[in-house]
């Protein structure tokens, strides 16, 4: 019993032996057709333990190698020739690449990389045929730096920058000096790209001294340009390497938005009223009045009633009480003045006594 048991351990290593390679090969992987293509021939790069549905950037990059990377990031790369591709939900992909020459001398690679979300990135070593080869720059002798920590961005948005003012970050991250000498003042660079398109980059020193196996926090400012809105990236390059990215969302300036509309409102409401002052006072005044109170005519004509000849003499006549109608019929509507008509007047004779 005591000898079955050394041999079921054995059996069982054999077993799981062939498993802790394949789980050390967990991650993103790149393979290529063939290892060597002319200009204008191509490439069939394939690819396996990506994140499902993720975009991919393919490109052909000069002067690099598995094991250090990408050194002049995608400037040392054939980016007008790349091409974009997007994994299925198992993570895998397969894409044809056209063969270009990169921008500086080989050694070189076919570059995978994500474009959208968390990153990550594989290599393939790839040989363009007839470009020209050249050794790798050389590794700085001394110290060397690596990000301990994942970067993030410190900082928001102000009432400027609703307006359109630059977004400005501070760029933070911990890095520490993995090399045998201290550095002193180190030169960064950050860069900032919009979308696919390659970081624009700007250099920048930290002042300090980082001592061998020390460790140190670096916080360098990142500003982008006026009006600038979109999903952007940071990028942090340090000695020709890229040590870190960092996304970064920036939203619109709405307030710019705001202002145009009330330009595009109050602007012509504004020159249509100068216009009408204008138009009122230059034309010449109309005959009979004011200018306004000819408007007002026809409505009060319009609300009084037309009185006719018939109707206005009672009016005229009840002002004056001592001329009154004849009640004779025959007189009706003549007018006359008050006078005696009595036989016994002594100064008025009868019309029999003129007789």
């Amino acid at each position: 019993m005591k000898t079955r048991i050394p041999v079921l351990i054995a059996a069982l290593a054999l077993l799981l032996a062939p498993l802790t390679p394949a789980a050390a090969a967990e991650g993103p992987t790149v393979k290529l057709s063939k290892s060597q293509a002319g200009t204008g021939g191509s490439v069939t790069v394939t690819g396996s333990g990506w994140r499902e549905r993720a975009l991919l950037m393919i490109l052909i990059c000069g002067q690099s190698v598995p094991s250090r990377g990408v050194i002049g990031g995608t400037n040392s790369c054939a980016n007008a020739d790349g091409r974009a591709v997007t994994t299925d939900a198992e993570g895998r992909f397969r894409k044809e690449l056209p063969v270009a020459e990169p921008p500086v001398p080989c050694p070189c690679v076919v570059h995978v990389a994500t474009v959208t979300g968390a990153k990550a990135q594989a290599d393939a070593i790839f040989q363009v045929a007839g470009h020209a080869v050249e050794p790798l720059p050389a590794e700085p002798a001394g110290g060397r730096l690596s990000v301990l920590n994942d970067t993030r961005l410190d900082g928001s948005s102000g009432l400027l920058t609703w307006f359109g003012a630059p977004p400005a970050r501070t760029l933070v991250f911990t890095v520490g000096n993995v090399g045998t000498s201290a550095i002193k003042n180190p030169v960064f660079q950050v860069g900032t790209s919009h979308g696919v398109f390659a970081p624009q980059w700007e250099e920048q020193q930290w002042r300090g001294t980082i001592e061998p196996g020390r460790k140190a926090q670096i916080r360098l400012p990142v500003e982008l340009a006026a009006g600038a809105h979109g999903d952007y990236t940071v990028s942090l390059k340090y000695g020709g390497k890229v040590l870190a990215e960092q996304p970064w969302g920036v939203g619109r300036p709405w307030g710019v938005i705001l202002f145009w509309v009330l330009v595009c409102l109050v602007v012509p409401a504004a020159v249509f009223r100068i216009g009408m002052a204008v138009v009122d006072r230059v034309r010449p005044p109309r005959p009979g009045g004011a200018r306004h109170r000819g408007l007002r005519l026809p409505e009060l004509t319009l609300r009084l009633p037309r009185l006719t000849s018939r109707e206005q003499a009672p009016a005229s006549t009840s002002t004056l009480p001592w001329f009154t109608p004849d009640a004779d019929p025959g007189t009706a509507g003549r007018l006359s003045a008050p006078h005696d008509d009595s036989p016994t007047s002594p100064t008025t004779p009868s019309r029999k006594a003129q007789t």
